[in-house]
């Protein structure tokens, strides 16, 4: 199967795509202000500089693309151009974000991901709600076990 693009156009599309500030990430980080929780975003210095960083709660939320991160949904389809270059790309980013979660992990911060296709409209609330919950209960478990 043929690209539809020319290699100019296809190259003009892929230069618009924002790694940072997406509407996913917007739509995200809005719901956690209105919910009264605080957070860094992109935090350069965290392995994976994760997309929104709530240092209070020790939590880091990865807000991931269905296409560039292998989600196995619907919005996952391997280009029929290019495979190779496609498959090498994509199997680099899932293997540098189980690293990342690890080294994360390793310095005791609670690693979230929340996939693009978890924010479509009809579930967009009921997954965020749940993305709250965690952070919540997990903040909430560990000031208990400090406490204890």
């Amino acid at each position: 199967m043929a690209d539809n693009h020319s290699k100019e156009v296809r190259s003009k599309n892929m230069s618009h795509i924002r790694s940072t500030n997406s509407k996913p990430e917007e739509k995200v980080s809005k719901y956690l202000f209105a919910h009264g929780l605080r957070y860094r975003k992109n935090v350069h210095r965290l392995p994976g500089c994760p997309d929104i960083v709530l240092m209070k709660y020790k939590t880091v939320i990865f807000v991931n693309g269905c296409f560039w991160h292998h989600h196995n949904c619907g919005r996952f389809v391997w280009p029929a151009t290019n495979e190779e270059y496609w498959h090498t790309k994509i199997d680099r980013n899932v293997e540098r974000d189980k690293e990342n979660t690890l080294l994360l992990k390793q310095q005791g911060w609670q690693v979230l991901v929340i996939w693009e296709c978890q924010l479509k409209k009809s579930v967009d609330e009921s997954n965020l709600s749940l993305l709250y919950e965690k952070i919540i209960a997990n903040h909430r478990q560990c000031v208990s076990n400090v406490i204890s």
